[in-house]
């Protein structure tokens, strides 16, 4: 009696070995419960910190007591902490991959998937694959688990590249800003127009107040509120975002020409921006033309280039001659 009993006792526990085997052989595959398809957070929860790595960069993005910061270090730009927070919040599945694109797509085109671990402070809330990917408008295929299933997600509404919210970079997640000085906290400004020299100018602290020269020599008669007001303008110029798809070649090209301006200035700390931009181009019913609404953009030590507005640029477009109205 007692040899049947552990019998019975022994078979139920192989019986629930096996069960808990096949669940973990088969947990990543449909039909196995609706988590294995759900990649969004549970708007319930406070999302405090979201990590990514692809095996060679880490970035992470942590929420304070003063806000969001982007590796510990740097105070983050608003709409991308408020496009990535919609996407964990809001990102569905659109459709599944087959396994033929997958292979075709992914893995013959070696593309190395970003990690994503989102966090409500040490709870972990989500983790999830994202294979960036131009196969599909939406930018992306993504996976759960390394053996799970792929799939196209999407965020309902927002028809666009919800891949590139899962960028390595630092310098996407700071704020676009190139300029944010008070006239008060600018010690000088050389612009240097490359397509007229006359044009070029210099602004620099004297005395307590700002004097004009011709890049060589200090001038006369210039109007000291102009100057002010010139410098005003220097409180907030953005550009619009950064052109991280530029290959090195591409760069190369932009640089081999002769920049439209030059523009350093440098704050009362020391510290100096120097920005340089080139003419634009793009194409019009096959011809290329120059861009009349944007401009490249660098700024000196940086390697990434960026797209500036002329509307954003335009205030601090002035000619020498701004400086002495008739």
């Amino acid at each position: 009696m007692r040899k049947s009993y552990i019998r019975n006792i022994l078979l139920i526990l192989s019986l629930i070995l096996i069960l808990i085997l096949i669940f973990f052989i088969f947990r990543d595959q449909m039909p196995f419960g609706n988590n294995n398809t759900s990649f969004a957070i549970d708007k319930r929860e406070d999302i405090t910190r979201i990590e990514f790595s692809d095996g060679k960069k880490d970035l992470l993005l942590e929420k304070k007591d003063n806000g969001w910061f982007v590796n510990g270090e740097y105070e983050t730009r608003k709409s991308s902490i408020s496009f990535i927070l919609r996407v964990l919040g809001e990102i569905k599945v659109k459709s599944p991959a087959s396994s033929e694109k997958f292979t075709s797509d992914i893995i013959e085109k070696e593309v190395t998937p970003v990690k994503v671990r989102v966090y409500n402070k040490s709870k972990l809330l989500k983790s999830f694959l994202v294979y960036k990917t131009p196969s599909n408008s939406y930018g992306n295929i993504m996976k759960l688990r390394a053996r799970g299933k792929p799939y196209i997600v999407s965020v309902p509404g927002y028809e666009m590249n919800i891949g590139a919210a899962f960028v390595l970079n630092d310098l996407y997640w700071r704020p676009f800003t190139l300029f944010n000085l008070l006239p008060s906290e600018i010690e000088s400004v050389r612009f240097e127009n490359f397509s007229d020299t006359i044009s070029s100018f210099s602004i620099s602290a004297k005395n307590h107040h700002y004097v004009v020269s011709d890049l060589k020599s200090e001038l006369r008669g210039y109007d000291s509120l102009l100057v002010k007001r010139y410098l005003t303008y220097f409180t907030w110029i953005p550009f619009e975002q950064w052109a991280f798809d530029l290959t090195e070649v591409e760069k190369k090209a932009i640089e081999s020409f002769s920049p439209l301006y030059k523009i350093a200035v440098i704050d009362r700390t020391g510290k100096e921006v120097v920005l340089t931009l080139w003419k634009k181009e793009l194409t019009e019913n096959g011809d290329i033309v120059t861009d009349s609404d944007r401009l490249w953009g660098k700024t000196a030590g940086n390697d990434e280039f960026f797209i500036m507005r002329y509307f954003d640029v335009d205030p601090i477009l002035k000619k020498r001659s701004y400086f002495f109205p008739e």
